[in-house]
């Protein structure tokens, strides 16, 4: 079963509170704001077992955004890891994901991708 948006806001309030400074449940999404003032917006499947998605926009700051998800897109049938994927930058920019399958597991490595990449900013 997937796990709850608020089971995975307990996780980034907890265990990344040097980044996340709030977060809230919109919707079907959960948003988390982070100290740098970009967010992160997180969708899991209600009904596909293991389907989601993590977006870190920061266009407003760098032009970038990174997006991890299993989205089957066919444009990125290529990808070793297909269709599990990361945009790493751009929207064109899609490379083998680097993060686990688990949503769980994935999530908590895409916030430690986030946070170092916020620390070396």
């Amino acid at each position: 079963m997937n796990p709850a948006l608020e089971t995975l806001a307990r996780i980034a309030e907890v265990e990344f509170s040097q980044i996340v400074v709030d977060s809230a449940v919109i919707g079907e999404k959960l948003r988390l704001f982070l100290s740098d003032s970009s967010i992160i917006d997180v969708w899991v499947s209600r009904v596909l077992e293991g389907r989601f998605g993590f977006h870190w926009e920061r266009r407003h700051l760098d032009g970038t955004f990174y997006r991890y998800d299993n989205f089957p897109d066919t444009a990125w049938k290529g990808v070793e890891t297909y269709p599990r994927h990361f945009h790493n930058g751009t929207q064109e920019r899609v490379e083998a994901a680097p993060f686990p399958s688990d949503v769980t597991e994935g999530f908590r490595e895409f916030l430690r991708f986030v946070e170092e990449k916020i620390k070396a900013s």
